[in-house]
């Protein structure tokens, strides 16, 4: 697809009504609607404050498993709605995941569909296919969701994924597009990025798996470019070409200490119990096996292509941005 078929392709939403942003006071969140707000009005709902919101935002201040959000909604008639109000915390009980990350999606859902919203962008991730010694080298979107197989945190992960997929059915009028996007990596607070954060990076000796890092940047683009195209569906996203793990540990300037699996698998269980680390010994298994993704959906579909490098996307890591 040429550029100019790409611009052919691009059908932005009403500009008349808002794009509303779930989650919009976390890092990311914030990045959406600081590149949004310049084309866009953008309206956000968090329960946490908004540091440093632009003055034209408009952030109500609101648990999203409330029914107030309904009423948000129904008074604000946005045009799209970008679902981010994904929780990961590991330490959260299931009986908490859940109600935050399904039954809530599931109650927006309602909402999209009773008030007529035109789009909904859901960002999951590619750890729901799970890494795996048996993976194909690069999944597409149609592999099957395995990642809650071996890691229970990423169940109600896949359940969300799977609920936001029968919506695209059930309601053809709502052009849903979900996103599954690989490790992200930049001035956020998730688990790659922490992980390479660390003074000397531990590694599984005797594994060096490929592994994808996409920009946080890269994927704000992602978004914005389906916010402005007539397009639908699962996509897959993923940054720079893959480079073994070790590699990536190189770009950041930082030491790699490699350790036995049972040891370092043992060490994690016991930091775990006593709070010291967050990260739990399932995650192991994204730098042991490859779980990689085919992002070609995406870049037909949306002419989405990666502005970051991998040496820049591994540098992100330090920015504070």
């Amino acid at each position: 697809m040429d550029r100019r078929e790409e611009d052919e392709n691009v059908k932005p939403v009403d500009s008349e009504r808002p794009v509303l942003i779930t989650g919009i006071c976390g890092r990311l969140g914030r990045r959406v609607a600081r590149m949004l707000h310049r084309e866009r009005r953008v309206i956000g709902i968090d329960r946490r404050p908004f540091v440093g919101k632009p003055k034209d935002i408009v952030h109500y201040q609101v648990d999203i498993r409330r029914k107030k959000t309904r009423d948000i909604v129904r008074q604000e008639r946005p045009a799209a709605i970008v679902h981010l109000g994904v929780m990961h915390d590991p330490r959260l009980s299931d009986s908490e995941h859940h109600a935050w990350n399904v039954a809530a999606f599931q109650r927006l859902l309602d909402d999209v569909a009773q008030y007529d919203v035109p789009k909904l962008i859901v960002l999951s991730s590619a750890n729901v296919y799970g890494p795996r010694p048996d993976n194909a080298q690069f999944l597409s979107e149609d592999a099957p969701l395995l990642g809650a197989a071996t890691f229970s945190t990423i169940r109600d992960l896949v359940e969300l994924d799977m609920l936001a997929q029968s919506f695209f059915w059930k309601r053809p009028e709502t052009q849903t597009v979900l996103f599954r996007p690989a490790h992200i990596v930049g001035p956020v607070q998730n688990a790659p990025s922490n992980y390479l954060r660390q003074s000397v990076v531990p590694t599984l000796l005797g594994f060096d798996p490929m592994i994808q890092l996409l920009h946080v940047d890269d994927l704000v683009s992602a978004i914005l470019l389906a916010l402005r195209a007539d397009v639908r569906g699962v996509m897959n996203l993923a940054g720079p070409p893959p480079a073994p793990v070790s590699r990536v540990i190189e770009l950041t300037g930082r030491a790699r200490l490699p350790v036995p699996h049972f040891v370092f698998r043992r060490a994690l269980e016991r930091l775990w119990r006593f709070g010291a680390t967050t990260f739990p010994a399932p995650e192991l298994d994204f730098i042991r096996y490859v779980c990689m993704v085919d992002d070609s959906r995406a870049r037909q579909a949306l002419g989405y292509r990666p502005a970051h490098n991998l040496a820049s996307t591994v540098r992100a890591v330090d920015d504070h941005g």
